[in-house]
This record gives C-alpha cells, structure tokens and sequence, in this order.
C-alpha cells in the first residue's frame, strides 16, 4: 500500500471551481476579482489574458481560420465553430437545474443561473447599481462618462451602443426590419414594436377575476376590479360630507361643490353689504317724504 495521499487538484476558494493545473487556476480568478490587464490596441476592450487577446485581434484583422463543415462559415475562433455547429444539430447540451432550460454555450447558462439567484456581480464604479452581466455594466458606465465609440458613417452620430448605432443606421436605408405580426405595420426598433403591439386586443394581459374584461396595463385592472359589487371600500372621504370615492381623482371633483358653495356665500355677503345700503336709504328717505 503507498504511504502518501494522493494531490489534489487545484480549487478556486471563491466558486470552488476544481482546475487542472495552478496557471490555469490563477487565470480563473481574475473573474472574481475583475482584473483585466490585457488591452486590445484598436478598441476599449480588455482581456484576463494574452490568448483571449490574440483571439479578440482578429475581430480587427478579419482572419477567420476556422470553417464550420456543414455550411461553410468561417469564425475567428476554433470554439466558435463547435458552438456553430449546434445551430444545426440543435443541440443544447448545458442544462438549468431550476426550469430545466437548455443552453448551447455554458456562460449563457451562467448568465441565466443570476436570473434564479438574483446575482449582480458587476458594480458600477460611479453608482450603487449592480448588473448581472459585465457587458450591462460597460454599456451603464459610459452613461457616466459620456463616452460614445460607435459613430454613424452617414451623419456622424455617436452612439454609446454597438446595438443603438446598428438601429440608427436604418433611418438613412428606410428600412425598417420589425414587423407587426397583426396588421403588418413596419418599425424601425424592437422597442417600437413592442409598445405598438399593446394597441391590439390580444395584448390585454390583465384578466379581471370577476368578468371577462381585460386590460393592457395592471393599474388599470385594479382601478377596475374596485368598480365591482363585493369591493364597497370607498377609501377617498370627503372631509365636509364624509362622502366615499373609489378614485382620489372623484373626490377632488366633489370637493368643487364645497368651494363653489363657499365662493356663492361669500359673493352674497358681499352684494348684501352693498346694495341693502342703498336700498335702505331709499326707504328712509320716502318714508320722510309721504305725508302722515
């Protein structure tokens, strides 16, 4: 029997991630701690280590080495391939332990892991927001800096977003790539699309528990689900009548009857300080006149 216990492999202390050897190990933890001391030359990007960097340089340079063998496309990466070629085996060998969702690459597991445990790793340096996503934290912190590196060929705009500039470009094309699934109106961006598909009937989300009415946002439910006959609470009292409203907004028209009133009130006092006066006047002075 050998006398000496066998090594153990190289753990990170902070995710105990288990590696095969210490460099590649000590490279790990340069996640935890953000440490990125690998700048790339041509953009704002920085890497963990040297081999990513290589690999980033030929987003610069063009060169796509690798060749799916199915359809032929090139990549920059050999990692990039393997993932490709689940497009067409779609297959999504990594797994979510809470909703079973599948994945084709492992970080976007990762990613999708923080939605479960609400994770937001990634500070802003300028403000207490947290992001669960390193590239959500870049994107945020340019809104600090004021710092816009995508710029438009055609007019010179700058943009803080890849995604904003590849959206502005189609105002010079007039395309508009988003299309209503309803009624076929064409948008520029997703985000128009989506407030546009609202206006149809079969986005009225919120179903009344009562009866079959629907409605496009929460508020308006609630505001509903009060109109019906097991819901008396009227929580809005006037303070003169102690009348009961359902909406603030009743109550301050109601209030309109008090203050009117008042303003009829002090009108009246008014007219009567004035014009009995003269009124008065007139009878003393005929009551002089008519002869006994």
């Amino acid at each position: 029997m050998s006398g000496h216990t066998e090594k153990k492999p190289p753990q990170c202390s902070l995710c105990l991630k288990v590696f095969s050897c210490n460099s590649t190990l000590n490279r790990h933890k340069k996640v935890h701690t953000g440490e990125r001391p690998f700048q790339c030359s041509e953009c704002p990007k920085s890497f963990t280590n040297k081999s990513s960097l290589a690999d980033h340089n030929r987003i610069h340079t063009g060169e796509r080495p690798y060749q799916c063998p199915v359809c032929q496309e090139s990549f920059a990466h050999r990692s990039y391939v393997t993932i490709h070629k689940r497009i067409h085996t779609g297959e999504k060998p990594y797994l979510c332990t809470v909703c079973h969702k599948g994945f084709k690459q492992p970080g976007h597991l990762v990613t999708h892991m923080r939605i479960h445990t609400g994770e937001k790793p990634y500070l802003c340096s300028k403000c207490p927001k947290a992001f669960s996503v390193r590239s959500a934290q870049v994107k945020h912190e340019r809104t600090h800096l004021g710092v816009k590196p995508y710029q438009c060929s055609e007019c010179l705009r700058s943009f803080a977003q890849h995604s904003r500039l590849l959206e502005h470009m189609y105002v010079h094309t007039e395309h508009k790539p988003y299309r209503c699934s309803e009624c076929h109106k064409d948008f520029l961006t997703r985000a128009n699309l989506i407030g546009h598909l609202k206006i149809h009937m079969e986005e009225k989300l919120h179903v009344c528990p009562l009866c079959p009415k629907r409605f496009l946002r929460k508020n308006g439910l609630v505001k509903h689900v009060k109109t019906h006959g097991r819901q008396k609470e009227r929580p809005f009292h006037c303070y003169k009548c102690r009348k009961g409203f359902l909406y603030k907004t009743n109550l301050l028209y109601h209030m309109r009857i008090h203050t009117e009133e008042k303003k009829h009130n002090i009108q009246c006092l008014k007219d009567f300080r004035k014009k009995p006066l003269c009124k008065t006047s007139d009878d003393s002075s005929s009551s002089r006149d008519t002869p006994v």
